[in-house]
């Protein structure tokens, strides 16, 4: 947590098995900003699309109750942190959770999908390139996914021979960012919370001369745009300095 949270609280929904989220969040957290955590419901193991259905699916079938214990502590926003989950349920379902949730609970509920579609937008990114730490099932679906959304992926490329998502490397993610980009590409994407990715994203960007972000530098910023934080968040990126 970020000191007091005289200016605002989010809330971030997490899959049960991500250490990721609550290690790389406070580092995006302006001062009075406060963060709060609640697990999703699911078990089994992780990895590939077909376990990625059935644990998303129960996400989805708990979520309500994991919603009303978040919004207990009254955050200003409520942020599904697992950009899979909105893989699995498809752009029209997703966007009436997000309503029915919105209007159940009265704080708004984001996902981190939607706020990389609209981190796309606030960048003026139609064309990208998207690295992954799943396998190619996922991948292919989280490409279509986006195009769904009206954005063009011009590659969409997966870590090779992962063992744990938690656990892998700067070097690799750089490596994987590298391999992926495209001259045609407007920006790069990297899908998935527990990637690591906030070490390696302000330095990348550098390098390649174009916007670079991840699931997670999308959703922090797009929490802190609804909860009217416009603090520039420096050393992650371009978008988390933009005015919001």
């Amino acid at each position: 947590m970020s000191g007091a949270a005289w200016r605002a609280r989010l809330g971030f929904l997490v899959p049960p098995g991500t250490p990721t989220v609550e290690r790389e969040m406070p580092l995006l957290a302006p001062p009075g900003v406060s963060l709060h955590f609640n697990r999703l419901i699911a078990r089994g193991p992780v990895g590939t699309w077909e376990t990625l259905q059935r644990r998303a699916a129960s996400h989805v079938e708990h979520l309500d109750l994991c919603v009303e214990m978040l919004a207990s502590v009254g955050p200003a926003v409520i942020v599904l942190a697992h950009t899979a989950t909105s893989y699995f349920l498809g752009r029209a379902a997703e966007a009436q959770l997000c309503e029915r949730l919105t209007r159940d609970s009265g704080i708004p509920f984001i996902t981190a999908l939607g706020s990389v579609v609209a981190a796309c937008g606030a960048l003026g990114v139609r064309r990208l390139a998207v690295g992954t730490a799943y396998d190619q099932a996922l991948t292919d679906r989280g490409k279509m996914a986006l195009e769904d959304h009206g954005l063009e992926v011009v590659r969409a490329q997966c870590l090779p021979d992962v063992r744990s998502i938690f656990d892998e490397t700067e070097e690799r993610v750089r490596d994987l960012v590298r391999a992926v980009d495209r001259p045609e590409a407007d920006a790069v994407f990297i899908s998935g919370v527990g990637l690591p990715t906030l070490a390696v994203v302000g330095r990348l960007e550098a390098e390649l001369g174009k916007p670079v972000f991840s699931s997670a530098t999308a959703m922090m910023w797009n929490a802190l745009r609804l909860a009217r934080i416009a603090d520039p968040v420096i050393g992650y990126g371009r978008l988390l300095q933009m005015q919001r």
